[in-house]
């Protein structure tokens, strides 16, 4: 029996390897719209930051996704982000 490979990802919050499907991937595609990918499949450049607030805050505050991006991220994304880890 083959055993798969998990995909890893660093999240832009603690910098910390973790499983893809634990982190909410954001998505800065070819129109340079910036958006949440739910799927993990749309194309363009993407981010993983961690489903937790802290980590949130940690990459909004020292303008992480911004970087990784190399885009401007609207407020939206981040109010977005925010009621998703709440709900």
């Amino acid at each position: 029996m083959k055993v798969r490979k998990i995909p890893l990802r660093v999240c832009v919050g603690c910098q910390e390897q973790k499983p893809k499907k634990e982190l909410l991937r954001i998505v800065r595609t070819p129109e340079d719209v910036v958006e949440i990918d739910r799927t993990g499949k749309k194309s363009g450049r993407g981010v993983y930051v961690c489903a937790t607030s802290e980590c949130l805050e940690k990459a909004y505050k020292e303008h992480r996704l911004e970087r990784s991006l190399k885009t401007k991220v609207s407020e939206e994304i981040y109010t977005g982000l925010r009621s998703e880890l709440e709900s």
